[in-house]
């Protein structure tokens, strides 16, 4: 992962670089989740990366608050044995933030992120900020906190994950924070004899359609989610014109009015499907425009 000065700063979580194998093969292993927090009584942004190397599972943990400044990053590298389980913690501005974490009985899917027995804490002057995982109780009792987790009001806003295969793509996905997890599937056939088309199904079922795909690389299209609308965003461009090592980018946002958010940005843009490199994004999300999810999708050919 590419270092930077600032959490949210230009180009801050620019992960993947296609003319790249080995980046391209690092980007797969990362999934990254922004949440909305209270720090000092304002609102602030906590980053989470969950890694997955050849040495492990690993972390880091990002700061900002909202005068774009980076208070603080801690990474927790990829242990095999010994770091599944501890804590850190450093002195920032006013204050000292701790992070507490027990992964040592977490279940893994295929990615990197844990999917249940475990727990991930940050604690600004001993008050509880952000809590993770589904261990609460044994977090608040490792912290003394007697803090209740409703007590945070943590909110994850956006979260970007890397999805392989090669004509079928499933991922599973909240599309609002604390909502119902659904199966997300993606199908793209662009090495067919036919016109290639691009179908989306949630739960199986079809939402969206979309035909003559080589002329409609990138657009957008608004679904019902659980009765929400959301609106698709789609870019395969790279797919049909680009080189082997290219991805595509689907983000599905959830939101009331897409219009100052999207205002003089075309989808053609890269950046504006990169959340966190946008100002414009960031500001949008704390003005509580809704939730994005972010897929990069590889072909394993």
């Amino acid at each position: 992962m590419r270092e930077f000065p600032s959490c949210f700063g230009e180009n801050g979580v620019q992960i993947a670089d296609s003319s790249s194998s080995s980046t391209t093969r690092a980007a797969q292993n990362v999934v990254t989740c922004v949440y909305q927090c209270k720090l000092r009584g304002r609102s602030c942004l906590i980053t989470v990366w969950w890694t997955k190397t050849l040495m492990g599972q690993g972390l880091s943990v990002g700061i900002d608050d909202l005068g774009n400044h980076c208070l603080c990053k801690v990474e927790i590298k990829p242990w095999l044995f010994s770091k599944r389980k501890g804590s850190k913690n450093l002195e920032v501005q006013s204050g000292k933030v701790d992070i507490f974490w027990d992964l040592s009985c977490a279940k893994f899917g295929s990615g990197p992120e844990p999917l249940e027995g475990f727990y991930l804490a940050v604690v600004f002057n001993k008050e509880m900020v952000l809590l993770l995982g589904d261990l609460k109780k044994e977090a608040c009792k490792k912290i003394e906190s007697d803090c209740a987790f409703s007590h945070c009001g943590a909110v994850c806003i956006a979260k970007r994950e890397h999805i392989i295969g090669k004509k079928f793509y499933g991922a599973k996905a909240q599309f609002c924070d604390k909502g119902q997890v659904h199966d997300v599937t993606i199908e793209c056939d662009t090495l067919g004899p036919s016109d290639p088309s691009l179908v989306i199904r949630i739960d199986s079922k079809t939402v969206m359609q979309v035909k003559r795909l080589k002329w409609k690389f990138r657009g957008n299209h608004t679904i019902l989610v659980d009765g929400v609308p959301v609106e698709v965003f789609w870019d395969v461009h790279s797919w049909l014109f680009g080189n082997a090592m290219g991805n595509a980018v689907f983000m599905f946002q959830t939101c009331i009015s897409n219009d100052k958010m999207w205002e003089g940005q075309s989808v053609s843009d890269p950046s504006a499907l990169t959340w966190a490199s946008s100002q414009q994004f960031r500001d949008s999300q704390l003005q509580g425009f809704g939730f994005s999810l972010i897929f990069y999708v590889w072909k394993h050919e």
